[in-house]
């Protein structure tokens, strides 16, 4: 065969294999709507609040900062559920949005980046909600992919803004319902308004589900006026592993990562000072803890609050110095790691703590099971909403798969899995010169020892590292999915910040004589 006839048959083959394979595993039999009962009552009314870049420690009742105030996410967890082991399966905005709606991990939605446009073929959670007679809403952040601004499947009432948006207004910013119109004041506050429009024109005889997406709070972090300066007087506690010398068997590539775009040395190519940054981010965030009291308080005022299931999650997570780094992306805990609250007074008893490990991947199935609906059989994800009531879930999971996919724009980050359980977290880098990662959580939560050299884990890293590719290939994840290019690269070097990371000794070693292989 020609090459010139070749290597297009072989594109082809490839893509169709990818989308057969993308498109069995991600819809019903027949592209069917329809979800069998569970038969466990009434259909519940739903509010799925999402901040965007929320850390799982930056909640006030923490007391991690001193400038962290959420006093109405303070009140879901003490009156309501706390998740303290909640994950997302990619750090990255579109990746964990796209799995909050379908309930699938990266590799089988395949929005794996920011960039891309959401495959048509892709079921979104609220479309299955519409079938029962749903009234759906969303409103704010969609970004589940380039998809611009326009109404997407499963909601009745929709106002959005392109890509991140903006925190003042911009000239018909906003996307109500198909029609561009003027952003008018703080997005947090006008998305709060929206909401509680959309709450107050339902039709009072159908159940709701209110899907709040804040742009609130991602970087660059603006708060609104009346939160300029609460930070100001409190000081910033670095992260221990902030000092390279507190880290030991780091990667070389975060090793140089931090003298980069998301690292501490270069941060977005600047001067950034990391704590009055974290400050600011804890300005912007208070008007988002203000957003959920004036939901609860409609709710309160409508007589709903302690009917409707209520929950709170971050997007992501989001560092602030660990490892030297900024941003996301990678599988450190204070990435992958995102803020869970869970409010329902009918199912849920005041100051539950869920210890599970939880994820991204569960939420819809979890909204499908408060609306009385099996989740599809497709779905990666299962309803923790029996672990919200303090039922025990003799079959739930053991550990938790990660995954991240290199960007051009972003080249300091690699392609990574990782496999996560209740003691040991297990990285493991792709197309990288490099060595891979091990950490003890229970002995080392902050992951500063690299134990992946350390004979004593030989045995935990064989067993993790089967572990992991069995996850892989049980979920249909042995490929990696590539995109075109997009956009430019944020890929320069501080002059004057930290050198190249050297290779590690045990890499380095002597000529053998008489030797000539490939």
């Amino acid at each position: 065969m020609k090459t010139s006839y070749f290597l297009p048959l072989l594109f082809l083959t490839f893509c169709g294999l990818h989308t057969l394979a993308q498109n069995a595993a991600v819809r019903q039999p027949g592209g069917s709507l329809k979800l069998l009962k569970t038969g466990t009552g009434k259909p519940r009314n739903i509010v799925f609040i999402l901040a965007d870049d929320h850390r799982y420690d930056a909640l006030g009742f923490l007391h991690t900062q001193d400038f962290i105030e959420t006093p109405n996410l303070d009140r879901m967890a003490r009156e309501g559920a706390y998740l303290p082991n909640a994950f997302v399966n990619n750090s990255l905005c579109s990746p964990s949005r796209a799995s909050i709606l379908t309930g699938l991990y990266s590799h089988k939605h395949t929005v794996i980046d920011n960039n891309h446009a959401v495959p048509n073929n892709l079921i979104f959670f609220p479309q299955y909600l519409q079938q029962v007679g749903y009234q759906t809403a969303m409103i704010g952040k969609w970004h589940a992919g380039n998809d611009g601004d326009e109404p997407k499947r499963g909601f009745n009432y929709w106002l959005s803004f392109k890509g991140q948006g903006s925190y003042w207004p911009v000239k018909n910013g906003l996307n109500f319902n198909g029609k561009h119109i003027p952003q008018k004041g703080y997005i947090t506050d006008e998305l709060t308004d929206y909401a509680i429009d959309f709450l107050s024109h339902r039709k009072r005889d159908k159940p709701f589900m209110l899907y709040l997406a804040h742009k609130g709070v991602h970087a660059d972090f603006i708060p609104a006026d009346r939160d300029k300066g609460r930070a100001a007087k409190y000081q910033f506690k670095p992260p221990f592993t902030m000092d390279p010398k507190n880290v030991e068997g780091a990667p070389m590539w975060v090793q140089n990562q931090r003298n980069s775009w998301h690292g501490v040395d270069f941060p977005y190519h600047s001067d950034l000072d990391i704590g009055e940054y974290y400050k600011r981010y804890a300005e912007t965030l208070h008007s988002v803890d203000e957003s959920v009291g004036k939901v609860m308080e409609y709710l309160k005022k409508e007589g709903l609050l302690e009917s409707t299931l209520i929950i709170y999650m971050g997007d992501n997570g989001f560092q602030f110095g660990e490892h030297g780094l900024i941003d996301k992306r990678n599988a450190y805990e204070a990435s992958m790691r995102v803020p869970l609250l869970a409010y329902c007074p009918q199912l849920i008893k005041p100051g539950t703590v869920v210890k599970q490990v939880v994820a991204n991947i569960d939420v819809a199935p979890t909204l499908l099971d408060a609306a009385g609906l099996k989740a599809p059989a497709y779905m990666d994800g299962a309803s923790y909403l029996p672990l919200l009531q303090g039922k025990t879930v003799t079959n739930w999971r053991k550990g938790l798969l990660y995954e991240y996919y290199w960007e051009r724009s972003f080249p300091q980050t690699p392609t990574m899995h990782a496999l996560r359980n209740n003691q040991f977290k297990y990285i493991h880098y792709y197309g990288i010169w490099d060595t891979d990662e091990l950490y003890d959580l229970q002995a080392d939560p902050l992951e500063t020892k690299n134990l992946i050299r350390d004979t004593a884990y030989a045995k935990t890293v064989k067993s993790m590292n089967k572990q992991l590719f069995q996850a892989l290939a049980d979920t249909k994840g042995m490929y990696l999915p590539l995109n075109t290019d997009v956009g430019g690269q944020q890929n320069l070097r501080n002059k004057h910040g930290a050198a190249e990371a050297k290779f590690p000794g045990y890499l380095i070693k002597e000529p053998k004589k008489g030797k000539d292989k490939d």
